[in-house]
């Protein structure tokens, strides 16, 4: 579940709402009154007596002071949302909370206290709110939240075993709506249990101008791996979908697309193996349809692109690796067997 990121604006600042928007709050608490103001600074939720969220229906104040106010904190259930505050900062309410119920923002006056209340039992709440006057803390915070966000996947080696002509099909370029930096790319395969780390277009070549917001990624039937733990179909993305961008080291963020697009060219099949591993690692097969172009890549170990049409049986390239098994691209527990 995402991470809420709430700031509180409890006197008109049109420079601290703008810098909250600007910081990718997911909402603002505002005194009654100022939610179409706000709301004409950037497209964000309100939480104020008449704002989206309305206080006392939708959202519940709590100032924890004993055992008792946490046991009304439980009582008001898991369809309103619950912002917590503490008369002397303290983690041990906001444990004990975590154990009992959702939906719990947490209040914080910093970035720090902030990373503290969402990293909790490793676990954390569901959100923080951030009072502060201090346009530079909710700027901390707001990085703090996203990173908090992100999903840290574990990439595994692939050992080439073959490349093979397979004809003219259709292939999807995605385009995203940021520059990616070099070593950074999508993860797609034919299954969605191993998928290969695919470079983007950040790269000198003679033959093309560089195209850092490109990945060239694979055939229409793809998968590719989305955020939240979610996978889809490469014919599924298009313009405002968000993708998983992926760097050699298996930090990822969300992006959004600007484009995708599917045109029909020679196609190269890439096949490999992913050994097993004395961890419990399985050995299985890997293998992507790819556009049949020197210009595009795969990433190697150390985090440099290889070119699809140089591999050569033996070569390294990482890939990401998990159980088969999703519905809908959610992950299920279920027997499967991809050819």
């Amino acid at each position: 579940m995402k991470k809420l990121f709430w700031v509180s604006i409890p006197k008109w600042n049109k420079g601290l709402v703008t810098t909250a928007i600007e910081s990718g709050a997911d909402a603002l608490v505002l005194p009654k009154g100022f939610s179409k103001k706000a709301k004409e600074l950037g497209l964000i939720q309100t939480v104020a007596s008449d704002g989206d969220l309305k206080l006392g229906k939708d959202v519940c104040e709590f100032t924890i002071t004993s055992k008792e106010v946490e046991g009304e904190v439980v009582a008001a259930g898991e369809k309103v949302w619950k912002i917590i505050r503490n008369k002397d900062w303290s983690i041990i309410p906001l444990e004990n909370l975590i154990s009992k119920t959702k939906n719990i923002i947490q209040t914080v006056a910093d970035s720090k206290k902030a990373l503290l209340a969402l990293t909790t039992m490793e676990v954390g709440s569901d959100g923080i709110l951030l009072e502060t006057p201090k346009a530079a803390e909710i700027v901390a915070t707001g990085k703090v939240v996203r990173e908090a966000n992100n999903e840290k996947l574990q990439l595994v080696r692939a050992t080439i075993e073959s490349t093979e002509a397979v004809g003219v099909a259709d292939r999807v370029c995605v385009d995203t709506a940021a520059i990616l930096a070099p070593g950074q790319g999508i993860l797609a395969g034919d299954s969605s249990s191993a998928m290969f780390l695919v470079f983007n277009e950040n790269v000198q070549s003679p033959y093309c101008d560089p195209r850092p917001f490109r990945v060239n990624v694979g055939a229409v039937h793809a998968y590719v791996r989305l955020p939240d733990n979610k996978t889809g179909y490469l014919n599924e993305v298009r313009s405002g979908s968000q993708i998983l961008i992926v760097d050699q080291r298996g930090n990822t963020f969300p992006l959004a697309v600007g484009r995708a697009k599917i045109e029909k060219r020679p196609m190269l099949l890439v096949r490999g193996k992913i050994p097993s591993t004395s961890s419990g690692q399985v050995a299985k097969t890997i293998s992507l349809v790819m556009q049949n172009a020197e210009t595009i890549r795969l990433t190697i170990p150390n985090g440099k692109p290889i070119s699809i049409t140089k591999l050569k049986k033996g070569d390294e390239v990482l890939a990401f690796t998990e159980d088969a098994g999703r519905h809908f691209g959610v992950k299920v527990k279920e027997t499967i067997t991809e050819r």
